[in-house]
Order: C-alpha cells, then sequence, then structure tokens
C-alpha cells in the first residue's frame, strides 16, 4: 500500500531558475516518510521520547527524472517494501497531479535508541502495524 502526502514547490525549495533544488526532494520524502507514520497512529517525538526509538536513514538511492517547478502541487508517496527486525526499506515517488513522475527514490532507515545511536529492534507494537499495511 503507497502512502501519499500533497507538498506544494515553494521559492525556498527551487534554485535560481526556478527549478526544485536536489536537496530539496530529500526534505519531501522524509515529510512524506513522517505523514506516514503519523497516519499510522505514531508521532515521532513521542517514539523518541515514551519508547527512547528514533529512525535515521542509512541510505538513499534516488533518480532525477522530470524538473518540478516554483509553485507546482507534488504528490509525494512511502511506500514500505523490505521490513527487517531493525529496518525498513522504502519506495517513495515525487509525482506530479497528472502523475508523470518527477523523482523517485529507495530509502533504508533504521531504527535506534534515542540515547546511544546504536541499532535496535522495531517495537514489535510498531513491528506489527507495519506488517499490517504491507
Amino acid at each position: 500500500m503507497s502512502f501519499r502526502w500533497p507538498i506544494r514547490v515553494y521559492y525556498e525549495d527551487t534554485d535560481a531558475g526556478g527549478v526544485v533544488y536536489h536537496a530539496s526532494y530529500l526534505r519531501f520524502f522524509e515529510r512524506a516518510r513522517t505523514e506516514f507514520l503519523r497516519s499510522l497512529g505514531f508521532e515521532q517525538d513521542d517514539l523518541r521520547t515514551r519508547y527512547g526509538i528514533l529512525f535515521a536513514v542509512r541510505s538513499m538511492q534516488i533518480d532525477y527524472v522530470k524538473a518540478a517547478r516554483f509553485n507546482e502541487m507534488l504528490w509525494v508517496s512511502a511506500e514500505v517494501e523490505q521490513l527487517k527486525s531493525a529496518s525498513l526499506s522504502f519506495k517513495q515517488l515525487a509525482m506530479r497531479q497528472d502523475d508523470q513522475l518527477v523523482c523517485e527514490a529507495r530509502v533504508r532507515v533504521v531504527c535506534l535508541v534515542a540515547e546511544t545511536f546504536r541499532p535496535t529492534a522495531i517495537p514489535d507494537f510498531l513491528l506489527q502495524r507495519l506488517k499490517n499495511d504491507l
């Protein structure tokens, strides 16, 4: 199942030519993953303070397909492709409203102990919820 989140391209997201700056997609994809977790009932600050965990990007492969421009509306998706005990991998797309692909990424996120930044297992309650959403 793919989660989609709308994002408008603001001036601050673009380069001098009005095209989305490549690093802006990282923020767009991060927002979609955060909203995906929120849609499942989990707030990242609550996971940190209440359960002592956080998620960090371990790796990312990104492909810039077409230029998005200032003031366009995009759909940014977050789809879990692989779920392991301490990590999950997402396929993420940035698409125009007409479903034209702009950017695609594969993102691996790991679960960490908030205090030590060491890998840890994803808590069962969250792991089960993620499995139910696959």
